[in-house]
């Protein structure tokens, strides 16, 4: 009887898939990445534009190779293994002793990057609304801290719908600022030399694995937890697999837009809003609030990725650490400008997860060569 009983494999062959299921993944890993850095078109510029044709289009394609392959690698290991912690990933990558140090560090960059997120919010307010940047910060850990409060499942349910709304606006940014001036983006190029714009390393290349090694760290734990819900490893893999590629086809596109305006977004906190206060006041206006939009659909689960890590979702020891920790990151994320805070948080921490990259591909390939099953 036991012969004939159907394999883990077989299982998969002839599960469903659900195409809701599938988009509401991929819409939660936009989500996550699109925070204040790729909202605010900061990222964007640090990464990308700045280093002209190779920045848009070298780093863009590396992203969209090595960030298709880090998510789907994430969301099917963390449906195989379903581990009782989602930072027993790194464990699995990197062995005991390495695995540890990752576990660790990702957490204190994991919370970094929250305060980042504080830190955006708080210049939108202040660069778009004159106001505070500690009300918009405040305003920001309020609202992270009682979403985190009611648990992954709701943040998934919440987060995974408005994300790819706010793809579909960035792109539709990112072209209206290359229709507009379509011969800026070769002009723009021609003119970075004389401009002195933040850069994320010494080369387009570096800057690639730099921006995949710190969207990694972001993403392990909270991916690894997404891929245990799902229902089949085509499913886990399909949602993986579709959120990487839509992201980085937006990184590529708002990076163009941002080219052909880099005289005028080169020395902007918020280059976005520039974009659009140069269309309207109105539109600038609705940019606003998808750019906090999308800086609380990262902020929400960074900050239940730290909580998660030490307590049980929705026990009471979560909830008060939850509340903590907002309260600290507040206190961090307003005391640096926010295009500083991204420059060294991001890219510090990207080259860290450069290694965890090495080590990701050689588990891989020993698996394929093996023929081991995840």
């Amino acid at each position: 009887m036991a012969q004939n009983a159907p394999t883990r494999a077989h299982l998969h062959t002839t599960e469903k898939v659900s195409v809701l299921r599938v988009l509401t993944y991929a819409g939660a890993i936009m989500a996550f990445l699109i925070g204040s850095g790729f909202a605010t078109g900061q990222e964007i510029l640090q990464y990308f534009t700045s280093y002209g044709y190779w920045g848009v289009f070298g780093t863009g394609a590396l992203v969209l190779v090595l960030m298709t392959y880090v998510a789907m690698e994430f969301f099917v290991v963390g449906e195989a293994k379903k581990f009782d912690r989602p930072s027993r990933i790194f464990h699995y990558y990197c062995g005991k002793y390495l695995g540890t140090f990752f576990d660790f560090f990702s957490i204190l960059f994991v919370f970094l990057s929250f305060t980042v997120m504080v830190a955006g919010a708080g210049a939108v307010f202040e660069e778009h609304h004159g106001i505070s940047r500690y009300i918009g910060g405040v305003g920001l850990a309020v609202a992270v801290g009682i979403s985190v409060w009611f648990g992954l499942k709701s943040l998934v349910d919440v987060i995974g719908k408005i994300g790819p709304i706010i793809v579909v606006v960035a792109i539709a940014l990112g072209l209206l600022g290359i229709f507009r001036n379509p011969g800026g983006i070769s002009a723009g190029n021609a003119i970075l030399p004389t401009l002195d714009l933040t850069q994320a390393s010494t080369n387009w290349f570096l800057a690639g694995l730099s921006y995949v090694g710190f969207c990694m760290l972001w993403l392990a734990a909270f991916l690894t937890a997404l891929g245990k819900t799902a229902h089949s490893r085509k499913e886990a893999a399909a949602g993986g697999s579709i959120g990487a590629i839509a992201f980085s086809v937006a990184c590529i596109i708002v990076g163009l837009g941002l080219l052909a305006n880099v005289a005028k977004v080169g020395g902007a906190e918020i280059p976005m809003l520039v974009l659009a206060r140069d269309v309207s006041p109105v539109l600038a206006a609705g940019i606003s609030v998808m750019i906090l939009t999308g800086i609380y659909t990262t902020a929400v689960p960074l900050l239940w990725t730290v909580s998660s890590r030490f307590f049980l979702d929705r026990t009471l020891r979560f909830k008060v650490l939850t509340i903590v920790l907002a309260v600290v990151g507040t206190v961090i994320g307003l005391l640096l400008p926010f295009s500083q805070m991204v420059n060294i948080v991001y890219v510090i921490n990207g080259y860290v997860g450069i290694l965890l990259l090495v080590l990701m591909l050689v588990k891989t390939g020993t698996r394929i060569v093996r023929r081991q099953p995840v």
